[in-house]
Order: structure tokens, then sequence, then C-alpha cells
């Protein structure tokens, strides 16, 4: 073990932080709860999921729950965190490691990335959580800390990251040094403003002797794309609102929505459409989406129509809505 290494373990059990689905001093013992947080915490602030995992494991405490559970149920609980792709696999996911892991989550690396939904991050995350097995576990936290370290000055090589992080890597406690490299990034070693003071490795940090918190990483972002669409608010005689299931296993699939389209996409059938002045925006991973307004009450029953169903306005929210709906709700 490197003195980093020592150094960052002993800042760890006085300063690591507490949170529901990790312990200190060893491997969890519930894979399952480090599984579904991790997963949570793809794309997602700890602060953001904290409430929602906790919600989580109240309705699915166990992987045999969840497996048991609708898809609808599980998006629902899922709604407002996004990537519904994720809830997806994760439905799926327990289903295959109840029928052909009689419920239990292998500790190989190689039997999890054949897992659905479990990719090279999340792999090395539970080997190292669950089972302190000495995986290297980089995420963007991760990224900072070493480039931070070791003063790298040009664009961040994933690759060359790894590497480095694995040389420290603790090969008896697995499970707190990835928690503690995490927890250094988030709480000290911050994007905008560290900590150096308190940092148990300012000694050896280069960027921190040379100056350049504040300009490492250097990380290539792309320009998002803007995407302009249109919402339809569909209601009829009894006014009630028109909501479908999203078909398909793209963006949004298997939720309930107001139909919308982007732009150049066809409407969903001829009618009086009269446009509001409202209008929503909302930021995808890759593009950001502005959608307008557009609303008519329909008299008699149209093909279109056979999709989905009417419901008061006040059910709405009882169905599996993503973010993007939820702002769209509120504006209705």
């Amino acid at each position: 073990m490197t003195n980093l290494t020592e150094e960052l373990l002993i800042w760890y059990r006085q300063h690591g932080r507490d949170l529901p689905w990790r312990v200190k001093g060893g491997a969890h013992e519930n894979a399952y709860a480090v599984w579904v947080s991790e997963i949570m915490l793809q794309q997602t602030t700890v602060q953001t999921v904290y409430d929602y995992f906790n919600r989580w494991m109240k309705r699915f405490p166990t992987l045999e729950s969840l497996a048991n559970a609708s898809l609808d149920d599980v998006l629902h609980m899922w709604q407002g965190l996004g990537y519904y792709t994720r809830a997806k696999k994760m439905h799926e996911c327990a289903q295959v490691l109840m029928d052909k892991y009689q419920g239990h989550f292998p500790s190989s690396r190689e039997e999890l990335l054949k897992l659905p939904g479990i990719g090279p991050y999340t792999a090395s995350s539970i080997c190292a959580f669950a089972f302190n097995k000495p995986e290297t576990v980089v995420d963007g936290n991760v990224i900072r800390v070493i480039a931070r370290l070791y003063g790298i000055q040009t664009q961040i090589d994933k690759e060359d990251i790894y590497q480095r992080a694995q040389k420290l890597t603790s090969k008896d406690h697995a499970a707190d040094y990835a928690s503690a490299i995490m927890d250094l990034g988030a709480t000290v070693c911050k994007p905008q403003s560290p900590l150096c003071t308190i940092c148990p490795w300012v000694q050896s940090c280069q960027a921190a002797a040379l100056g350049l918190t504040e300009q490492i990483p250097i990380i290539k972002k792309l320009a998002k794309k803007k995407k302009i669409g249109s919402v339809f608010i569909i209601k009829n005689p009894q006014k009630k609102f028109f909501i479908m299931k999203r078909e398909g296993k793209g963006l949004l699939s298997g939720l309930w929505e107001f139909p919308w389209i982007e732009e150049g996409e066809k409407v969903p059938f001829n009618a009086r459409w009269n446009k509001r002045k409202e209008h929503v925006h909302h930021v995808f991973t890759h593009f950001n989406l502005t959608l307008n307004f557009y609303e008519t009450e329909i008299e008699q029953m149209n093909p279109y129509l056979e999709k989905g169903l009417f419901v008061d306005k006040e059910d709405i929210n009882s169905y599996a809505l993503s973010t993007l709906m939820k702002k769209v709700l509120k504006k209705v």
C-alpha cells in the first residue's frame, strides 16, 4: 500500500460521508443496495439520489420484490431521476438474477458484465463496494482528483487516468478506498473552489503546487444541439386530458405523456389546434429541447386516440411521467 493510499484511508475514516448505501470498514452486506445506488448515481447527484434511494428501498426492499413488480410501478418510482432506460434495465436485471442466479449477485466482474444494464463501471463498483475486491472505480470525481494529483495539463485520457488510479487502489481495503477517493473529489477536491488546505494529498498534489487546480482537469465538452418541438393538449367534452404511453425502445419509452413531436414531424391528427403562449425547456444529455403548446377539444373519437386514454387532470400524476412531462403538466 502506498503512502498516498494510507493517507486517504485515514482521512476517510474521519471525514468520509455517511450515506445510506454504504458502510465503513469493509464490504456492504447487501449487494442489492449497492447496485441500486450505483445505477441511481449515474448522471445524478448524491443529494438527489438520497431520498430516491430510501423511497426505492422501502417500496422494493429485496431483489425479489423488484423482479415481481410491474414495469409501470418501477417507472413510477423512478420518475424524476431521468434516463429511464436505467430503470427498465434494473427491472430486467432483477428478473435475470432471480431466474438464473438464485437471487444473488455474482461476485466476479465477468459474470456481472453479462447482466442487463451493468457495464464496466457498475461491475467494478459492485465488486469493490459489495465484495471488497480490489477493483478500480473511476467516476468524474476520481478523474478530477487523479488529474490534479499528477498535474495533467493535457486533455483527459481516461485510460491514462485509470492506469494511474489503479496503482493507488488498496488491495485489502478496496471498498473503503473507492468510497474515499470519491468523497475526496465530492467534498474537498471540488470542481470549483477546491479546499486544498484540508486535503490529505495536498503535499503531493502537483496542480496545487503549480496553482492550477482551477484549470485541471481539461475535458472537452461537446456543444449541445438545440431542438424545437410541439406538445399537444387534447381534451374531451368531459374536460379530461389525453395521455398515452410512449412506444418503442428509445428516449422515454414506456412512460406516459401528452403527445409531442420534434420540429418537422407530423401532428397527431388534423384538428383546430390553438397555439398557446406557454412553452417548456428541458435539458437532455445531448440536446436542449423547447416545446410549444397546442391545444384542442375533440367532439368525437379519432383513431389516434385509441393509443391512449383520457384522465382527469388531478389523476395524471399517478401515472409514470418523465420530468419533461411534469413540466408540461404544471402549465396545463
